[in-house]
Order: structure tokens, then C-alpha cells, then sequence
């Protein structure tokens, strides 16, 4: 069976003016691969790629997908193995190929290096391994669809948007390039987020640094989630889930190419906020040796609503520059990664604070090598951080206050990877892994506010640690007809601690100074060092009773330990100073407790889905879940200072409702351990509406998502027992009707989100309308000229100018006093055009 020719990011039939190749497709059935038929006028150059598929027992495995991308070239071919598990990829051009397998039910399998020559034929034999039983959504391509990441790259410049669309996640907003990931109801801290390899922590007391902002979009090159019920070996302290996004792989020349160079060059505009950018990338590479050099860059101006009225502080600009270098031998791989980032400014429309600066360096050295006993994935990374935050010129009309805020952070850790075949059915996974965090946030004195801003410099955290090392292991078998199991467990132990700390003014009987003195002598005079001792567990399985069903189920107990911020910030009776750290979207206040303890969930979760054979064509899955969390950290009102030497724990505030926004608009809020349940259900589906070869084809794609949260404790003075949790995504869908047609891809999708009256009371948490929002985008790719490759995006969001309230935006800073007061939601973005071109070359 011949192979049908694809672009490397888009099925395409393309035409190699260079070569003088013909390619015919021919009709074929829905579902059904594609035959083509060359005629070439040189004499043979090409060979040809044969071999069969087999699952761990021996047994073949028909209707598999085999991809076949030439190294050098980028070029990719796509065909799937017969009833004999066999595959036949002919009329290749000479030179080394990589051969990557996906089939249901089993690990996606890639094979590198593979040598084709002229009129010879190499033969492949893979097995596969069987897939983890996993309730989760694992894609490369978020919330699946005709359109890529590089077509939604063209609308975004925050990464965490690149997952917009993946059921069971949701997205807070937190800034232009850097908004929050929820998976299932639990957000930020509680989603493990891997970038590159590294576990990084925000270093901020707003987390305007989270992970996910330290990777540009145009970076991305492969994004994977992983919600809910989540296998040991994707890690630990954590509760929602996992999210991995990595750069694009090295690339290496071609067998008898000496060297291989190409790049790309791409901008990017949209009309909203006047954003403007580019990307450049450059890659160099023998058949041992590669190096890659990517740099992006973009600006943007505050955005308007769909009113019309400019939504102040979100407004920013970022840059990034990342070098990779890597060597290969046979089935060893190093790579080293060196990068820099630099965020100059950054507004945040639901803070008091804006960041003016955000520096990160990083280097991240990794192998990856297979062994006659199996594999090892083993990496190494430092990355340091110079953050600060001050107040952008609208907030300072309202504050009329300058206050600097510093940070210097870094992360450091390492994590070793192995994977063993235990036989043909069984597989052993085992890991270790360390992460450590270290932090100074520190507020030099504003000498024209001293007494309350100065003499002296605020440490906020002064010489913090948090240290984490995790081992596990995990098992995966396949017994009997159609049933695969997973078992893990997971040991974390997390050590932290911190410096002794001081306020501006530390002179006891002074006004505006004793609440600074009080505080910190109280902090100060106890023991700061913590240790926990984490236990994880996982027990996943999935059924196959056929080629048209999957179910599967599954149990884990997470375990997620306090950050240094929710254990350590010490600031109390200060209004001023304690309003300065929360990174909820809230604009209240937040103080640390030391006798935090860690959080354990414990999850329950089943999926059936139905699909053809291939899960090619249509699909439809469900999959609800039940989590009960043990100590979960929440914030109840801080109590009611009794000295009166500060605004921060007053009585207005402690008694403070929505009613009261005028007079008390902010609440001063204290981290404790309570009881919460969340119970929800996620669901996808695609569906074919028919195609032809002179219109295209079209499908139907959609998502929805539901979950109710509540705080289980029972109510008690300032606490949030039985109230909804805080910060939850109210019922929503998203429907899209995709089109392709040759080189085009498109999308029409409309996105509905219900009314969110289900509102925690202690945090002030403001109601939001239901609305519907329609989205209109196309794609183009082209190979223009060998090796050049254009592609065009364009697109319209909120179509009709929809006027709207992000429902986990939180409460709107600005523009005037009077408006904070009131209690204002976040205002999502009006009409915005987007374009963008691409060159490869």
C-alpha cells in the first residue's frame, strides 16, 4: 500500500516543483485510506519502508496509524497497517527517517534514525506496549479539531490559552501571557505544571510568574494534559492533575546529508489591545550533532470591551531567547537548553500590583537512552528569577502611593526516569526526583511615605526553602480480553523554612509602625521549619470489550503540600501591606499559617466513550468524578485583632459583606485547613457531517464541563464551612464546526457559559450573567518552493462584540475608586482580528 504525502503540520497533497513528481489522489471512502499514484520523469531515487506490528503477546496489530517524517526535509507520510498488522511505505526519497506509531489501546512508539537507500528496502519490526489505563485527556493538539497549535498561536500570546477547549480544564485570568490552569475545580498550585522538563514554582505573592508564562506560544511544539485520576510516575504534590508542554524536538541531518539548515520567520497582529509580534527561528545539524536557536517577541496595549471602554492594567510586553544544543550515538540523546526571559511590564486588571519586571534565565541538561533492560529519561535543570512589581500609571490615580516590591527566586531539581519490560503483558516504571525552591521577597522603604513605608525594608519572606524529593513505582499489565491495569505508589517528602522577618517602621509604640512590630515579633519568636511526609496512590484500569467502546475507572489518593507563601506570609494587622499579597483575583488580603497541613484528595472517577475502530472519525465520551479533599487549604476571615494597632483584622472587616462593598471593600483572609467536595463531569464528542473532494470535508466537534464545589466544614465565625468553593467555572459548552478543504483548515464555534450564582461569601465573590460568544478562524499552508513553506492564520474572536464578565476573572481594579467599591467583574475582550504569516524555509 503507498503512503499519501503530507506536510509536515497539515494534510495536504503537495506538489515538489524540484523533482518533477505527480501525485493523483484518488476517492476513496469515508474512513478508508487514500491511494496515490506517482509518475516521475528522473531515473529512481527512492526506496522503501516495509515491516509489521505486533502488541506485546506477538499478536498483530491491524489499523494502526504509521507516520513516516523524513529528518532532514520535515516531510511526512501517513498510512495505516493491513489485516496482517503489515505496512508498506514506497517511493520514498533516500535519507533517514523517523517512524512514529499510534494505535487504541497502546503507548504511542517512535523509531529514529531509520536509513532508506536507493531501490533497496528496510524492514521494521515494532512492538508495542499497552497504553496506561488513564480517565484523563492527554492531546497535542488541545480540544482536538481541524485547527493546530499553530493556528490558535496566531490568537494568543498566554500559553495556558493553547489548552482552551480541553474538557475538565479551565482557565482564571492573571494577565496577558500569564492566566491560571484548573483542572476539575482545582487550580494553580494544585496543578502540577511541567515546562521543558521543569517543575517551576511562581516566585510572587501574586503569582504573576506562573509556569506556563515562562514558555512562549511560539515556543510550544507538543502539549499534554492529563486531568483528574493521574498515574504516580506524572507527579506528585500536586491534586488536579498534570500539564506537560515541550519545545520541539532536535532535529539532525539526513544519512549522506553533511549539513542541514533551515528556519522560519513569523508576525503576528491583532487589532484588540494593538498587539504586535514575531518569531525567528533557526536550526543547524549534522547526523550527530544539532543546534536550534528560537526568539520571540510581543507588545500589547490595554484591551477594550465589548462595550467599548478600555480595561486598564492589561497592558504588557515579553521576550524570550532559548539556544539548544543536542548529540545523539545510536539510542542515546543529550540535549542542553539555555534560555532568557524578560517581561519589562505587565498589568493585572484583579490586583493592587503590576509587574514592571520579570527576568528568568534557565539551562536544562537532559539524556535519554535505551538499554537491552529497558529506558532511562534522566534530566537536570537551575532556572532564577528578578521579579518586581509596583503600580502602572492608572492604578497609581487611585493608590497615589509608590510601593516597590522585589523578589529573587530560584528552582533547582532533578529527576530520573526508568522504564522495564517485565515480559510481553507486564511493564515496571520507577523514578526519583528532587525539586527545590528558594525565595526572598523583600519592599525597599518608600521614603516619601516613612513611618508606615519606611525607614526600614519589609521582608515579606526572607530566606526561604522548600525542598521536595518523591520516589515511585508504578506497574502496567494486560490480562485477559480487552483489560489493562495500572498500580503506582508515591513517596514525597517536603521540607521548607524561612528567615525571622521585619516590618518598615519596627518601633513598638509608634503609629503605623506597632502593627509591623507586633506581627513580626509574633512570627519571629516561633519555630519556622516544616516537614511532611506524602503518600500517593493510583489504581487505574480500562476495558475493550470491542473496537466501538472503551470504559475505564479508577481511584487516587494526591497529596499536595503548602506553598512557602501559605505558610509563611506574617503581615496581619498592616490594611496596606497585607492587601499587597493574594494571588486569587480578589483584591483582598491574605496571611500565612504556619501550622498549615498538607492536602490530600482523594478522587473517584469513570469514562465510557464510543468511537470507530480508528477513533478516526467520530467519537463520544463522558466522564464524571468525585473528589473529597482532606485539609484542604481555604480562607476563612482573620480574626479580630484585640490590641488595635492596625486596619488589617478589624471588626468591619471580619463582619464585611457584598452589601458593604462601599464602605469595606476589601477583607483581610487567613489560610486554614477545612473539608471540601467537588463532584463534576466532563464531556467530548466529534462527529462527521460528510465530505466530497470538491467542497471538503466537514465535522462537528464539542466539549462541555460541570462542576460543583463546596467547603464540607461545618460554618463557623469567619470561616467558609458549607459555602461553595471559590473561583469555580459554572456550567459550559463549546460547540465547532470544522472544515477542510485541501490546504485550508476552519472553525466556526460558539461558546456558552452559564450564569454563576454559586458564590463564596467569605472571599466577596461577585455573581456573573451567562453569555455566548462566537469565534470565526481559518488556516492556509503551502509548499511554496522546496524548502520553502507558507502558512497564513486569520481570525475573528467574539465575532459579534458580545459584552461580557469572565466568570473567573475576579473583581475589576479600576478605573476609578468608586468602581472598586461597587464591585465590578473582570470585562472579557471585545470584537478582535487576528493574523499572522509564517515562512519555513
Amino acid at each position: 500500500m503507498k503512503c499519501k504525502l503530507l506536510l509536515a503540520l497539515l494534510p495536504a497533497v503537495c506538489l515538489c516543483v524540484q523533482t518533477r513528481l505527480t501525485y493523483a489522489q484518488q476517492s476513496s471512502a469515508p474512513g478508508a485510506a487514500g491511494s496515490v499514484s506517482v509518475t516521475e520523469s528522473r531515473p529512481a531515487t527512492t526506496g522503501r519502508i516495509a515491516g509489521v506490528l505486533k502488541d506485546p503477546s506477538g499478536a498483530v496489530v491491524p489499523g494502526a496509524k504509521i507516520d513516516v517524517r523524513n529528518s532532514s526535509s520535515g516531510l511526512a507520510q501517513s498510512l495505516r497497517t493491513n489485516a496482517q498488522g503489515r505496512f508498506a511505505c514506497e517511493g520514498i526519497p533516500a535519507g533517514r527517517y523517523q517512524i512514529t506509531v499510534q494505535a487504541a489501546g497502546f503507548e504511542a512508539a517512535s523509531i529514529h534514525e531509520v536509513s532508506v537507500r536507493v531501490g533497496s528496502e528496510t524492514k521494521v519490526e515494532i512492538a508495542l506496549k499497552i497504553a496506561p489505563a488513564r480517565t484523563d485527556v492527554e492531546v497535542t493538539t488541545p480540544g482536538g479539531g481541524a485547527e493546530s497549535l499553530d493556528g490558535r498561536k496566531a490568537g494568543t500570546s498566554d500559553t495556558a490559552a493553547l489548552l482552551e477547549g480541553t474538557p475538565g480544564l479551565d482557565l482564571a485570568a492573571n494577565g496577558g501571557v500569564s492566566s491560571l490552569p484548573a483542572l476539575h475545580g482545582l487550580g494553580d498550585d494544585r496543578v502540577k505544571v511541567v515546562v521543558n522538563g521543569m517543575t517551576l514554582t511562581p516566585q510572587c505573592s501574586n503569582h504573576m510568574n506562573p509556569p506556563l508564562s515562562y514558555i512562549d506560544p511560539g515556543n510550544v511544539g507538543n502539549v499534554s494534559v492529563v486531568a483528574g485520576i493521574t498515574p504516580v510516575s506524572s507527579g506528585g504534590d500536586s491534586l488536579g492533575g498534570t500539564i506537560t508542554v515541550d519545545s520541539a524536538e532536535p532535529e539532525f541531518a539526513a544519512v549522506g546529508q553533511r549539513v542541514a539548515m533551515h528556519g522560519g520567520v513569523t508576525g503576528f497582529h491583532r487589532t484588540n489591545g494593538v498587539v504586535s509580534g514575531g518569531e525567528a527561528s533557526l536550526v543547524a545539524a549534522t547526523g550527530k550533532l544539532s543546534a536550534r536557536y528560537t526568539g520571540t517577541y510581543v507588545n500589547s496595549g490595554d484591551y477594550t470591551s465589548g462595550a467599548g471602554a478600555r480595561v486598564i492594567s492589561t497592558l504588557y510586553e515579553s521576550r524570550t531567547y532559548n539556544a539548544q544544543l543536542a548529540a545523539r550515538r545510536g539510542n542515546h540523546l543529550l540535549t542542553l537548553d539555555v534560555g532568557y526571559q524578560d517581561i519589562p511590564e505587565q498589568g493585572f486588571v484583579n490586583a493592587h500590583m503590576d509587574m514592571l519586571k520579570n527576568e528568568s534565565r534557565f539551562a536544562n541538561v537532559r539524556y535519554r537512552g535505551t538499554f537491552g533492560w529497558g529506558k532511562v529519561n534522566a534530566r537536570a535543570f537551575y532556572e532564577r528569577t528578578g521579579h518586581a512589581m509596583n503600580i502602572l500609571s492608572e492604578k497609581m490615580l487611585i493608590m497615589n502611593m509608590n510601593m516597590p516590591m522585589e523578589t529573587k527566586g530560584a528552582n533547582l531539581g532533578y529527576l530520573v526516569k526508568t522504564e522495564i519490560p517485565l515480559g510481553a503483558q507486564d511493564t515496571l516504571r520507577a523514578g526519583t526526583e528532587m525539586h527545590r525552591v528558594t525565595l526572598d521577597d523583600w519592599w525597599p522603604a518608600s521614603m516619601t511615605m516613612t513611618g508606615s513605608m519606611g525607614p526600614n525594608t519589609l521582608w515579606n519572606v526572607r530566606d526561604g526553602w522548600r525542598n521536595r524529593f518523591g520516589t515511585y513505582v508504578e506497574w502496567e499489565g494486560k490480562h485477559g480480553r480487552g483489560w489493562t491495569e495500572l498500580l503506582g505508589v508515591r513517596n514525597d517528602e517536603v521540607a521548607m523554612d524561612t528567615g525571622n522577618v521585619q516590618g518598615y517602621n519596627m518601633v513598638a509604640t509608634l503609629t503605623g509602625s506597632a502593627a509591623y512590630y507586633a506581627d513580626a515579633m509574633a512570627f519571629n519568636a516561633v519555630r519556622h521549619a516544616r516537614r511532611d511526609h506524602n503518600f500517593d496512590l493510583t489504581a487505574l484500569g480500562r476495558y475493550e470489550p470491542g473496537a466501538n467502546s472503551t470504559y475505564e475507572f479508577g481511584y487516587a489518593r494526591k497529596t499536595r503540600s503548602p506553598n512557602l507563601y501559605e505558610r509563611y506570609l506574617w503581615v496581619k494587622q498592616s490594611a496596606m501591606s497585607v492587601d499587597m499579597n493574594g494571588w486569587f483575583g480578589d483584591l483582598n488580603g491574605y496571611t500565612g499559617n504556619l501550622n498549615l497541613r498538607p492536602e490530600v484528595a482523594n478522587t473517584v472517577s469513570v469514562s465510557a466513550g464510543w468511537h470507530d475502530a480508528d477513533r478516526k472519525q467520530w467519537e463520544l465520551k463522558l466522564t464524571p468524578y468525585f473528589t473529597t479533599v482532606q485539609d484542604y487549604i481555604d480562607a476563612g476571615r482573620c480574626p479580630i485583632s484585640e490590641n488595635g494597632l492596625g486596619n488589617g483584622c478589624t471588626a468591619a472587616r471580619f463582619n464585611a459583606t457584598r452589601a458593604t462593598l462601599a464602605t469595606t471593600p476589601y477583607v483581610t483572609l487567613q489560610f486554614g485547613n477545612y473539608g471540601a467536595q467537588l463532584v463534576g463531569v466532563d464531556g467530548q464528542g466529534r462527529f462527521p457531517l460528510g465530505s466530497s473532494n470538491r467542497v471538503g470535508s466537514f465535522s462537528l466537534n464539542g466539549t462541555m464541563g460541570y462542576v460543583h464545589g463546596k467547603n464540607t466544614d461545618a460554618a463557623a465565625a469567619g470561616s467558609p464551612g458549607q459555602e461553595p468553593l471559590y473561583r469555580l467555572m459554572p456550567l459550559h459548552a463549546k460547540v465547532a464546526l470544522e472544515h477542510r478543504l485541501g490546504n485550508w483548515s476552519s472553525a466556526f464555534d460558539v461558546q456558552a457559559v452559564g450564569r454563576k450564582d454559586r458564590v463564596e461569601a467569605v472571599r466577596l465573590e461577585l455573581p456573573t450573567p451567562g453569555y455566548a460568544l462566537a469565534n470565526l478562524r481559518t488556516g492556509y499552508e503551502r509548499r511554496v518552493a522546496n524548502p520553502l513553506n507558507l502558512r497564513f492564520d486569520a481570525g475573528i474572536d467574539n465575532l459579534t462584540g458580545r459584552n461580557y464578565v469572565l466568570p473567573l476573572g475576579g473583581r475589576y481594579y479600576g478605573p476609578t475608586m468608586a468602581a472598586i467599591k461597587a464591585g465590578t467583574s473582570v470585562p472579557g475582550m471585545g470584537r478582535s482580528f487576528h493574523g499572522s504569516l509564517s515562512l519555513q524555509f
